[in-house]
C-alpha cells in the first residue's frame, strides 16, 4: 500500500504519526553507497547510471523505514548541459572551469531538454516510481541564487564576495542570470514531476548569505515564479536554506507548501513568527553522533512542538558520513512511535 503520510503532512494535515526524511540519507554513512562509489568514482558517473541511481535512493527506505525518498543527484546536474563546464572534485565539491563573468556568459548558454539532456535522471524516477518505491519520491533543484554561486565563484566558497560583487554592480548580469537560471529549473522540476516525483524541494542554501532586503530585491521574483510554476504541477514545494533564519518571513510569501529549517531555529520560534504554513526540521546533524539518550531527547522536544501536525521530521542539514545507519533506523522508528501520542 502506498504510504502518503508525508504528502499529508506538507498539506498541514493531522497525520497518524510524524513522517520523516533525512537530508544525505543516501551517501557516505551508507556500506552500500561506499561500495558502489568505489567501483564507479563520482556522483556524476553514478547518476548517469539509471539502476544505480535507482538503487541507492530506495535503499534508504529499505533500511531505515523512512517516509519519503530522495532522488540521488546533485544541484549542479542541470548545468553541463547548458554548457557550464563543471565537475565534483573529491574534497572541495562542484568545481567550475568557466565560471559567469558578464553578460555574455549568460547569453552564451543553452537550454535544458531533460527527456534528452539529462534522459538518466527520468529513467532513475520510472524505474522508481514503477518498480521500487511504496513511499513518495522527492525531486529537487538548487535555488537560482544557491547555482549562480557556484556558477560565478567558480566552485564552493564561505564568504560569495564575487557572487555579490557580480549582483550590486552588474545588476543586468545579475538579473539575466536569475531569468535564465529559473526558466531551467522550472523545465527540469516539471520533467521530474512527470516522470513520478511526487513532492518538490527547492535548496536555497545559501540564501542566507544575503541580508533580507538584498533577498527581496535580487531574488524575490524570481524565487515566486519558480515556486509558483512548480505548484501548478500539482506537487507540495519545500524550500530549505542553511542560517536563513532572517529570511523564514521572507521564505513565507514566496509560496511554498513547507519551510525547512535548519537547527538554529526551533518550530516554536518559527511558530511565534506567525509561520503557519507545514514545516520540516530540524535536529542538529552533530547529535546523531551524541549517545541515544541525548538523540531521543532532542528529538522528542522537536516532536512535541511539531505536534503531529503540519510537521516533517527531518535534520537541520545532511546526514554525517560518521554517522551508524543503524542510528537513522532507530531514529525513524522513535519518531514513528514517540509522535502517535501527540
Amino acid at each position: 500500500m502506498f504510504n502518503d503520510t508525508i504528502l499529508r503532512a506538507a498539506r498541514g494535515e493531522k497525520t497518524d504519526y510524524t513522517p520523516v526524511w533525512f537530508m544525505r540519507q543516501v551517501g557516505r554513512s551508507q556500506p552500500e553507497y561506499n561500495k558502489i562509489k568505489e567501483q564507479y568514482g563520482g556522483l556524476i558517473e553514478i547518476t548517469k547510471d539509471p539502476e544505480i541511481t535507482a538503487y541507492l535512493t530506495a535503499t534508504p527506505v529499505e533500511n531505515y523505514n523512512v517516509d519519503a525518498a530522495i532522488l540521488y543527484k546533485d544541484i549542479i546536474t542541470p548545468l553541463a548541459p547548458i554548457g557550464i563546464d563543471v565537475d565534483i572534485v573529491k574534497g572541495v565539491g562542484p568545481v567550475i572551469d568557466n565560471p559567469i563573468r558578464r553578460i555574455e556568459d549568460v547569453e552564451a548558454l543553452g537550454e535544458l531538454d531533460p527527456t534528452k539532456d539529462l534522459d538518466y535522471t527520468v529513467k532513475a524516477i520510472d524505474i522508481l516510481v514503477n518498480e521500487k518505491l511504496n513511499v513518495p519520491l522527492i525531486g529537487f533543484c538548487g535555488a537560482p541564487f544557491t547555482v549562480a554561486s557556484y556558477m560565478i565563484e567558480g566552485g564552493p566558497t564561505r564568504r560569495y564576495h564575487k557572487t555579490k560583487s557580480l549582483m550590486y554592480n552588474d545588476e543586468k548580469t545579475w538579473f539575466a542570470l536569475m531569468e535564465k537560471l529559473t526558466d531551467m529549473s522550472i523545465v527540469y522540476l516539471k520533467a521530474q514531476v512527470d516522470a513520478g516525483a511526487k513532492m518538490i524541494q527547492i535548496f536555497d542554501s545559501w540564501a542566507g548569505a544575503l541580508n533580507k532586503e538584498d533577498y527581496e530585491y535580487y531574488l524575490g521574483n524570481s524565487m515566486r515564479r519558480l515556486i509558483s510554476e512548480t505548484k501548478k504541477l500539482g506537487v507540495p514545494v519545500t524550500i530549505f536554506g542553511i542560517g536563513a533564519s532572517h529570511l523564514l518571513k521572507e521564505w513565507d510569501t514566496l509560496g511554498s507548501d513547507v519551510i525547512g529549517l535548519d537547527w538554529r531555529t526551533s518550530i516554536k520560534e518559527a511558530r511565534e513568527m506567525g509561520i503557519n504554513k507545514s514545516l520540516q526540521g530540524n535536529l542538529d546533524p552533530a547529535i546523531l553522533l551524541a549517545e541515544w539518550d541525548v538523540i531521543e531527547k532532542y528529538a522528542s522536544q522537536i516532536l512535541e512542538q511539531g505536534q503531529n501536525k503540519g510537521h516533517i521530521f527531518n535534520l537541520g542539514h545532511g546526514v554525517f558520513p560518521e554517522v551508524n545507519p543503524d542510528t537513522l533506523k532507530r531514529l525513524t522508528e522513535f519518531v514513528h512511535n514517540y509522535s502517535k501520542g501527540l
